[in-house]
């Protein structure tokens, strides 16, 4: 049955923002098609009862991009149908699924799943904007309780003004760029990528996007009144209060007794409910208590009861009595250590820990011609700087079962590489590919900044010029139940301040400024002025860690690792790229075999040069450039003799260039042969004299004195008579000719 199709127009960001229910997907719980400029999604979210306890609230959001939404076909020759989610793809998805999760009420325990289908995109629109907004919708129309709807807007600086949803060539050219979520008074999520940009700045373009989005969630608001469904009805799983209290009771004399000592250990939380599954309901009186109830405490019960008890101490240690769980003041940073230089066969290196996080990151150099190649919707393009990210089982003194990196993993790996591209220096600047790889060796709570930490220790370690160093922290809040205008902000939050806590607000940047920011909360929205002073207490304590990471290596190193490879990029004629590589390769394969190094050349005229051995580095450029360079007259060269004739010698000046000796110019007296001056093979010294029409290198062996004298014997050895040139007479019987 066709629904009513309901379609709700928003001009906003200089483009129309259009909203469309009831013609697709309508056995979805909730269809929204949003369209952008050119670019159109399709947000579907669909709610129902989970086939099994999670122990977790199970919600899952996914991007789809096609291929087709851009007109491509994929290039491998084998797979034609989009294969596993791109990393763009999988940072979207976490993006808008941090931006919503915090709006389900805490009781729904209903499994539900949003799918968002890139259909079309121009090049100019990214999709997660109308992505996110689509969601937004999609829940909000549904009969999923939802407690929103949201906004969700990006932000750029364009000539010292905010820009709202700018495209990507105003993107490309701005020095800051924000998106947030927010409701009409608060901010629910943010993620931000900066140049270096002053906190002023960045919480204006907070504000900014906060305000610009009241027009988008007003919009939501009417779409939902006329395209809206009832809220379902859902039942929060409830035990008596006696089973509540013998739950309680086993928890504070079997668990929480050593949460002081344990509160930091990623895995206490996860083993204490083990605990409770395995020892608590196999009691007695717990089997008594299931009786009387006449149903099972599942684990996600447990669960919430600890979390509650954990929440309600952490909450009044800190806001009663001032004291977090390992006796740190707010505003205090856990103990710091710090070294470079570790490992002796890679190409640097940094550890940095704070408190028992420990993160060892690791730099290697490349060529150029190893960027990373990724192919999607836009085209292909390419990446020189990658950071990647592991999180193996042992850092939280667990073992699981391994397999691919995870979303996390993704996410933590693409927010330390934001945090860094900004110091990164320009390919003209240093022409290598470089990959950090951060190694959590163990977890307590803000790796994602530690790894930001130590990978900067390591890019210095490894003698990359970075313009800056880069510290992070991450600051967290903990507000009081009731009342939520009381709250302290936190710096450097360990794990259960993380866990329990209502924030995790992750900073990076230099002594100049922010490089990204990352928002994650557990609230419904934030206030300007918590945010406000978040950033203030990042600033503080980034300064504070990049004075400690500095003390350490104070700068870039100014010699690579012996073990990493040199790179020469020349940059040549794009129509003598033939010239270098020659009939067949012949040219280009020489080189290679004879200097032993690498050699890429791009359509552009790049030629990329890379060896471990830096003299074969150097032959093999000099050879490169000797091939496309065009002698000059008066230049002198150094070449190698490697033909003879009766009239002269062919001498090579350089690589495939050879130019003619002629006889007379061997030597400033008479030569009769010349063999007699020079021998195949020889290294003689030549100087251009000139290029003849043809592009004939006319050479000489004479310089100097040496050119003075020969003139000196041709006028003595030259003919008398009526050629002599120095009878200035005319032959008899001639006149001159008339015209």
């Amino acid at each position: 049955m066709q629904q009513k199709i309901v379609k709700k127009e928003l001009e906003i960001g200089g483009k129309k923002l259009i909203l469309e229910t009831g013609k697709l997907a309508n056995h979805a719980n909730g269809a929204v098609l949003a369209t952008y400029g050119e670019t159109v999604v399709l947000a579907t979210a669909v709610s129902q009862n989970p086939t099994q306890d999670l122990g977790y609230f199970p919600l899952s959001v996914d991007l789809d991009e096609k291929l087709y939404a851009g007109g491509r076909i994929s290039t491998s020759r084998f797979i034609k149908r989009e294969n596993r989610p791109s990393e763009k793809a999988i940072l979207t998805s976490r993006l808008i699924d941090r931006s919503i999760r915090p709006l389900f009420p805490k009781g729904f325990q209903a499994e539900v799943q949003v799918i968002i289908t890139v259909l079309s995109i121009d090049n100019t629109n990214d999709p997660d904007i109308p992505a996110l907004i689509a969601t937004s919708a999609a829940l909000a129309i549904s009969n999923i309780p939802w407690n929103g709807p949201i906004s969700g807007l990006r932000v750029a600086l364009k000539e010292g003004n905010y820009v709202l949803n700018p495209t990507e060539e105003e993107r490309a050219a701005s020095e800051l760029e924000v998106l947030v979520a927010s409701t009409k008074d608060e901010i629910v999520m943010i993620e931000t990528a900066a140049n270096e940009v002053e906190e002023k700045t960045i919480a204006g373009a907070f504000k900014f996007a906060l305000e610009a989005g009241k027009a988008v969630i007003s919009l939501i608001e009417d779409f939902a009144k006329e395209a809206g469904q009832p809220k379902q009805d859902y039942e929060q799983e409830k035990l008596s209060a006696k089973t509540q209290e013998k739950i309680r009771q086993f928890i504070e004399k079997n668990l929480m007794a050593d949460f002081e000592d344990k509160s930091q250990d990623e895995g206490w939380f996860g083993d204490s409910i083990k605990t409770l599954e395995d020892e608590f309901l196999k009691k007695e009186e717990a089997s008594e208590l299931k009786e009387a109830e006449e149903q099972e405490v599942s684990a996600k019960v447990l669960s919430d009861i600890l979390e509650e008890i954990v929440t309600d101490k952490l909450r009044d240690d800190i806001l009663t009595h001032n004291k977090r769980p390992d006796g740190r003041k707010p505003d205090e940073i856990r103990p710091l250590s710090i070294d470079a230089g570790l490992l002796p066969r890679t190409h640097g290196s940094g550890l940095f820990q704070r408190g028992e996080t420990q993160v060892l990151s690791i730099v290697t150099l490349g060529s150029p011609a190893l960027e990373q190649l990724i192919e999607g919707m836009y085209g292909e393009e390419t990446k020189r700087y990658m950071h990647h990210y592991n999180f193996p089982p042992f850092s939280t003194g667990e073992a699981k079962r391994r397999g691919a990196p995870g979303r996390r993993e993704i996410g933590h790996g693409a927010l330390a590489e934001k945090a860094l591209v900004p110091v990164i220096p320009s390919s003209d600047q240093f022409p290598y590919t470089i990959r950090v790889v951060s190694e959590v060796l163990s977890s307590a709570g803000s790796t994602s900044q530690a790894s930001v930490c130590a990978s900067t220790l390591a890019l210095m370690d490894a003698g990359v010029p970075i313009k800056e160093p880069v510290a992070g922290i991450s600051i967290g809040l903990i507000t009081d139940k009731v009342n939520r205008s009381k709250y302290v902000t936190l710096t450097d939050i360990a794990y259960q301040e993380d866990a329990q806590g209502d924030m995790d607000f992750k900073v990076a940047g230099t002594k100049n400024g922010i490089t990204a920011i990352q928002m994650d909360i557990k609230l419904n929205g934030l206030s300007l002025k918590i945010i406000d002073e978040a950033l203030e207490k990042a600033k503080t304590a980034r300064l504070h860690l990049l004075g400690e990471m500095q003390r350490i290596i104070p700068e870039s190193r100014k010699q690579l690792s012996v073990h990493a490879p040199r790179v020469i990029v020349v940059k040549i004629d794009p129509s003598k790229i033939g010239e270098v590589v020659g009939s067949g390769g012949r040219v280009i394969n020489k080189i290679i075999a004879e200097t032993g190094a690498a050699i890429d050349i791009t359509d552009d005229g790049n030629v990329t040069i890379s060896s471990k051995d830096a003299q074969a580095c150097q032959k093999a450029a000099e050879w490169v450039e000797g091939i496309v360079k065009e002698p000059q007259p008066e230049e002198e060269y150094e070449g190698t003799v490697k033909r003879i004739m009766n009239f002269g010698a062919f001498v090579e000046i350089l690589p495939g260039k050879e130019g003619l000796v002629h006889i007379s110019q061997l030597a400033p007296h008479r030569v009769e042969n010349v063999e007699d001056v020079v021998k195949i093979g020889q290294k003689v010294k030549v100087r251009v004299v000139e290029i003849d029409d043809q592009g004939r290198l006319n050479l000489s062996m004479l310089f100097g004195d040496d050119i003075k004298e020969k003139s000196s014997q041709v006028r003595r050895e030259a003919p008398r008579g009526r050629f002599d040139n120095r009878d200035r007479g005319r032959r008899p019987g001639r006149g001159p000719k008339r015209y």
